[in-house]
């Protein structure tokens, strides 16, 4: 077998294949022994009928067509080998000569991992906000666990915000009442917005027994978006108690005897998250910087299979599950197809992009991942799924989607490596230093496989269209 490659643009080439005749013979023979237990012959028993019979009565052509489509993916192979090529997904081929006895000529075109040129990144320089915990802070952190603790109680006066109200409710549109439009005994806090609109302004200064009637868009079933007359009774009012902030209810909600205690553990919390925030901070500027520096060059198809996949994951899985489409989606998010589609282009191919070059960065690093350091990763990957470790690792097991984890995790310690080499100060001038946070190789896992965690349902560009 002779084979060439043509360099059409750094992320496409084609292969000029040429193959002797007698190369073929295997998967002539296996050609001939398929179609031999497919068909009949008279006079002949199954499996036993000569190679010339076969010829005459059905075609050399749709043998040859057989042995041709049997033996494409072994020279292909052999073709790439030869030519040290990366390929990304399946390849264009055209026979562009096949002579009986004599040549079988192809050529396939293919995209290939480009070759890309580390830059020096040891100059990279970003800010990130400082670590700055304000008596603020831990007010709102103590009063989130207050409003946890917060009782409730029947009052006998009319409803005011904050209160909550047990309601019943039914909705007509164009006078006929919904099947799926009664509800009772729902308990909503007046202000909240969780509900409808304007059953705020309806049940407010309503007593136990109170109705009234008011008109509101319904946000779901089977009267989506139509303009319904809800009539809401209010069956009882609760006021909510929040605990007094003393010493009893630090003993009530955490593991402390005083309230002054439990205020330096949550500035200590604090603290923790916003140098978490911090160190995450850190490694997306940077990533950023050094996409910035580099030439990396992303195939057109690859870029449309990822585009394609993520779009798939978000209207299938995600907003599926919320029960939205779309067009709810965008309208949520107050944003246009055409910017939804300019966004998803942008991620995808900063996916790709951080993709490859933090494969090359682990390769020039001669950067492997322990058994270990696989474990811990596929530990925190089960539990973001809601999944057992037992569950997760047998799915990816399963799914042959051990080496997508990997290259997650060595994609996490090839930027670690960046990251150590650049210098992080913060938005005080100080010099931050990420070498005490664990976070640092962690954190940037699911940015290294372009996803957000979900492995399932997004996973990387390349483990999804390589081979």
């Amino acid at each position: 077998m002779k084979s060439a490659v043509e360099t059409l643009n750094p992320t496409r080439v084609r292969l000029t294949v040429e193959v002797p005749f007698e190369e073929l013979k295997d998967s002539l023979d296996a050609a001939y022994k398929k179609i031999n237990q497919q068909v009949t012959v008279k006079g002949f028993r199954q499996g036993k009928i000569p190679a010339r019979v076969i010829d005459q009565r059905f075609g050399r052509g749709a043998v040859l067509e057989e042995a041709v489509n049997d033996a494409l993916p072994k020279f292909y192979t052999e073709a790439v080998n030869e030519g040290e090529l990366n390929p990304l997904g399946q390849p264009e081929v055209d026979i562009t000569e096949l002579k009986d006895g004599e040549l079988l000529a192809f050529t396939a075109e293919v995209d290939i991992r480009p070759a890309i040129e580390i830059p020096d990144y040891s100059g990279i320089e970003v800010t990130v906000d400082a670590v700055e915990v304000s008596e603020e802070d831990i007010d709102q952190s103590v009063e989130q666990l207050r409003e946890r603790f917060a009782t409730t109680a029947p009052v006998e006066r009319a409803a005011a915000e904050g209160d909550i109200v047990v309601v019943d409710l039914e909705a007509k549109v164009d006078g006929e009442v919904l099947e799926d439009g009664v509800a009772q005994g729902v308990d909503y806090t007046i202000g909240s917005g969780q509900l409808l609109d304007g059953i705020d302004e309806a049940v407010t200064g309503l007593e136990a027994g109170g109705s009234a009637t008011f008109a509101s868009e319904l946000k779901g079933g089977s009267a989506e978006g139509k303009e319904a007359e809800v009539k809401v009774d209010v069956t009882a009012v609760k006021s909510r108690e929040l605990p007094e902030l003393d010493d009893d209810f630090a003993q009530l909600a955490s593991e402390f005897d005083t309230l002054e205690e439990l205020r330096a553990d949550s500035r200590k919390r604090l603290e923790q998250m916003k140098k978490y925030d911090q160190a995450t901070q850190a490694q997306e500027k940077v990533l950023d910087e050094l996409l910035a520096l580099a030439e990396v060059p992303v195939p057109e198809k690859l870029l449309a299979d990822e585009i394609e996949t993520r779009k798939h994951n978000l209207v299938n899985h995600q907003l599926g599950q919320m029960g939205l489409d779309l067009a709810k989606y965008l309208e949520i998010q107050g944003k246009t197809e055409e910017e939804f589609d300019a966004e998803t282009k942008e991620q995808a191919e900063k996916g790709i992009k951080t993709q490859f070059i933090l494969d090359e960065l682990v390769n020039k690093e001669k950067l492997s991942v322990g058994q270990e350091e696989l474990t811990e990763h596929l530990m925190r990957r089960a539990q973001s799924s809601g999944m057992s470790p037992d569950q997760f690792a047998q799915a990816v097991v399963e799914g042959g989607q051990v080496p997508m984890l990997v290259g997650e995790v060595a994609r996490g310690k090839a930027l670690a490596v960046v990251v150590e080499a650049a210098t992080v100060k913060d938005s005080n001038g100080e010099a931050v230093d990420l070498d005490d946070e664990d976070e640092t190789a962690e954190t940037v896992e699911g940015a290294a496989a372009s996803s957000d965690e979900a492995a399932e349902t997004d996973a990387p560009a390349e483990a999804k269209s390589e081979g």
